[in-house]
């Protein structure tokens, strides 16, 4: 039986399942499983997915909701949190929540389970006003998440609070099954001028086959601040489909930071959209892959009102038979006069056989804005090679500190130092250097 087959037999039992929620999810739910039919999973013909292929992906026969509760100790996976600072925790396992290695609260703001969120009263308004609201609904991976989307994270942050500490999300997966699809589901509404940060990470335990296919849908009202990090370092027999909608309001300034360094095929739909004047967007990113692994940053920020500013700063670097793609997409509607975005997609390619795919694009309608894209291939400068072999540095050494310095700014605008010394530590392993200095 095809996947998709698989998937539209498995939501009946599901549906069945969860048939104790609202009329208005059970109709969500049925509209987003109808558009998958239709949709089917994307193939190269789409012009999103050109240079993407998710054959590999389909030929597994996956369990779709795996029941078996497995537990996990915190001494075997503290090394995938950020544990040299106090955090608030929300953790899964194969698709399941751990309170044991969680730490939610709902005090003063809400952290805590999507389940909750959609099946009790007190959330209703939140919900009703949110869920869903920013999640295209024509895309197909998007709406079979919404089709089957259950359990995940539930964030929302009050008017005028400053979150004390970040926010780790993690999924974590046992390969209890030979293979398995996960979809989980995250809300996340900032209200008024509130300040939130929130680090992402799935992570599978084993070899065994995984496919993730998740969606978070990110609220910031007026003034509010978003610090997102993902986290993406995962096995080589695990894939990843990110899809991230994030809506805007007036002043308020959200920031996505994507590490990309593990994992067999990655795909991150990252999509900004700005509902008022005032608005600070920005998307940075580092790609470090090897082997066959595959990551492609697929991303659009919509200006829709003016006085707004959009940055986006990507680098890679891909050695052995690796492929990296970048589609980044600014559209400016006439309405957004006086808008700033800033598009750079900078790679380097290791080895002859590394692939880049880049194609930034601009689509201007308003007059009156300054708008700049771009992107750039090449190898590593055969002068500050022999530069730094002169001084003795040997040529391995020397390879990883021109990378190292080449995706080094993108980890400015980092706020949490915990995050950035991790990423640090990340970069060197990957490079497969010490790299001599304190990180």
């Amino acid at each position: 039986m095809e996947l998709k087959d698989k998937l539209l037999s498995s939501f009946m039992v599901f549906e069945d399942r969860v048939n104790d929620q609202s009329k208005e999810l059970n109709e969500i739910r049925n509209t987003a499983i109808k558009t998958f039919q239709q949709k089917g999973f994307p193939t190269k013909k789409d012009e999103d997915w050109k240079y993407t292929s998710l054959k590999s992906l389909l030929k597994h026969d996956y369990t779709i909701s795996p029941q078996q509760e497995s537990a996990i100790e915190f001494k075997d996976v503290k090394k995938y949190f950020i544990h040299d600072i106090d955090t608030y925790k929300i953790v899964f396992i194969d698709g399941k929540y751990s309170s044991f290695l969680s730490e939610t609260t709902h005090d003063g703001i809400d952290v805590c389970l999507m389940s909750s969120a959609l099946n009790k009263p007190k959330y209703k308004i939140i919900i009703d006003s949110y869920y869903n609201k920013a999640a295209k609904a024509d895309l197909s991976l998007t709406s079979l998440n919404t089709a089957f989307a259950s359990e995940g994270a539930y964030i929302h942050i009050p008017k005028n609070k400053v979150v004390e500490k970040p926010i780790q999300i993690v999924h974590f997966s046992t390969g209890n099954e030979v293979s398995v699809m996960l979809q989980p589901r995250n809300l996340i509404v900032v209200d008024e001028n509130s300040h939130v940060q929130i680090i992402e990470r799935h992570q599978s335990l084993t070899s065994n086959v995984v496919l993730t296919n998740s969606v978070t849908e990110v609220f910031a009202n007026k003034r509010a601040i978003v610090d997102y990090y993902k986290v993406q370092n995962d096995n080589q027999e695990a894939s990843l489909i990110d899809n991230t909608f994030i809506s805007q309001k007036q002043s308020s300034n959200v920031s996505v930071h994507t590490f990309s360094f593990g994992g067999k095929l990655i795909r991150n739909n990252l999509q900004f959209f700005q509902k008022g004047e005032r608005i600070d967007s920005t998307m940075k990113g580092i790609t470090i892959i090897g082997d066959k692994q595959h990551v492609d940053h697929n991303t659009l920020v919509h200006h829709i009102e003016p006085n707004c500013e959009s940055h986006q700063d990507y680098k890679g670097i891909f050695g052995d038979r690796s492929t990296g793609v970048f589609n980044g997409k600014v559209i400016v509607e006439k309405e957004a006069q006086k808008t700033n975005a800033f598009q750079a997609n900078n790679n380097i390619l290791v080895d002859d056989k590394a692939t880049i795919n880049t194609k930034p694009q601009l689509e201007i309608f308003a007059d009156d804005v300054k708008c700049s894209h771009g992107c750039t291939i090449g190898q590593l400068d055969k002068d500050a090679l022999f530069y730094l072999r002169s001084r003795g540095i040997p040529m391995k050494e020397a390879k990883a500190l021109l990378m190292y310095a080449f995706a080094n700014n993108v980890l400015e605008s980092v706020k949490v130092n915990a995050i950035k010394t991790r990423i640090n530590k990340l970069i060197a392993q990957k490079l497969g250097v010490n790299l001599g200095f304190d990180l």
